[in-house]
């Protein structure tokens, strides 16, 4: 049998960041608090629970005072530093320098976007962390879009500014573009500044990573993908898998492998989400290894 991992699954660049930091903390014995999941992925998270890393929620980043706490990847809105600044908490700032650039982004169109009239459209999951932070840098005229279904939330009689969370499919982001920019020409007549600008703001290590993951899994017979299960990266990556192969299985532990799944199968890809821990794909690569010699497949 054989079994390929693709290349370039695994953290991402601002996860890696993310979790070395803590990492390098936790061995020098500082005493880590990260303000919610450092990843969505429980079994890395557990990982680092077992190193001392402790979790906590916004309620208790509220009431914690003269502490340090880790901002992850995801980032933040400036009302968690206002918080930290008057509870003398001291943040260790791990946000992706990707999510950072978007946020400043975002303030920076805000002032225009309030001298025109104009409206911030954010394409993103709801209550996601990294968009929570988004929202927060558009200052209360955020329109969060979910979907085509969320474009009925903006004005076509005035001007929007377009941005997307980084981790969004960029097909989906360009159709939701193509959608509101219709709309918006359909209105022009009538109210000839109602201009869309839209900004390129999907990380270029996950929209290069669409392509590459499709011919990938057309290269193998059965595809399981590892990710966690509240990871948005993972469910659109794996969706990705699911239309190019039907034989794709979404797996976060070795546990939910099913020998089945590689019956009859000559090779078997193995990839995960940018939440998804390098050494966790591997491990399981070796356990499907084990499965298949041990039932003859």
């Amino acid at each position: 049998m054989k079994i390929d991992i693709e290349p370039g699954s695994g953290f991402c660049f601002g996860v890696e960041n993310a979790v070395n930091i803590a990492e390098e903390l936790l061995t020098e014995g500082e005493k880590v608090y990260c303000l919610g999941e450092i990843v969505h992925n429980d079994i890395e998270v557990n990982r680092l629970k077992n190193l001392g890393l402790v979790t906590i929620s916004y309620d208790d980043f509220a009431e914690m005072r003269d502490c340090k706490v880790l901002v992850r990847a995801h980032g933040e809105p400036p009302s968690t530093y206002e918080t930290a600044r008057r509870n003398n908490i001291y943040i260790i700032d791990a946000t992706c320098p990707i999510v950072h650039s978007l946020q400043e982004k975002i303030k920076r169109v805000l002032v225009q976007a309030r001298k025109e009239n104009g409206q911030i459209a954010i394409f993103g999951k709801e209550d996601h962390a990294e968009v929570i932070g988004l929202l927060g840098a558009a200052n209360g005229i955020g329109i969060l879009i979910t979907g085509i279904e969320d474009i009925s939330k903006i004005d076509f009689t005035r001007p929007v500014w377009l941005f997307s969370q980084t981790t969004k499919s960029t097909t989906e982001y360009e159709h939701i573009s193509e959608v509101i920019e219709q709309r918006l020409r359909a209105n022009r007549d009538k109210w000839p500044g109602n201009h869309l600008k839209v900004h390129n703001t999907i990380c270029r290590q996950v929209s290069g990573r669409e392509p590459r993951l499709r011919i990938f899994v057309r290269q193998h017979d059965v595809i399981i993908f590892v990710s966690g299960r509240k990871s948005s990266n993972g469910k659109m990556l794996y969706d990705i898998c699911l239309s190019e192969n039907k034989r794709s299985y979404f797996v976060s532990s070795i546990d939910e492998i099913n020998p089945m799944w590689f019956s009859g199968a000559e090779s078997i890809g193995v990839c995960g989400a940018t939440s998804t821990p390098r050494w966790l794909i591997r491990q399981i690569a070796d356990a499907i290894g084990e499965i298949c010699q041990k039932h003859g497949i």
